[in-house]
């Protein structure tokens, strides 16, 4: 399963979800979208969001810490 977090590092929901994640020992890729146009622009594309966090996984598109919605699609 691949995961694609689109962060920025002032963003505390962010910071939640990634030790939420690494707590569960679930690997992802983490891009900061503050200082990645391209990512930035792809996230935006993916979600038709300007806020962090979003997550990718798997193509499955995760808008804010959801955790029930987190769990579920990652079968937690």
């Amino acid at each position: 399963m691949k995961i694609k977090i689109y962060s920025t590092p002032t963003c505390p929901y962010c910071v939640r979800v990634k030790e939420y994640l690494d707590g569960k020992g679930v690997a992802y890729e983490d891009f900061d979208v503050s200082r990645d146009r391209a990512k930035a622009d792809e996230m935006i594309m993916k979600s038709g969001q300007r806020g962090v966090p979003v997550l990718d996984i798997d193509g499955v598109i995760v808008i804010g810490f959801d955790r029930p919605r987190i769990d579920s699609i990652l079968g937690l």
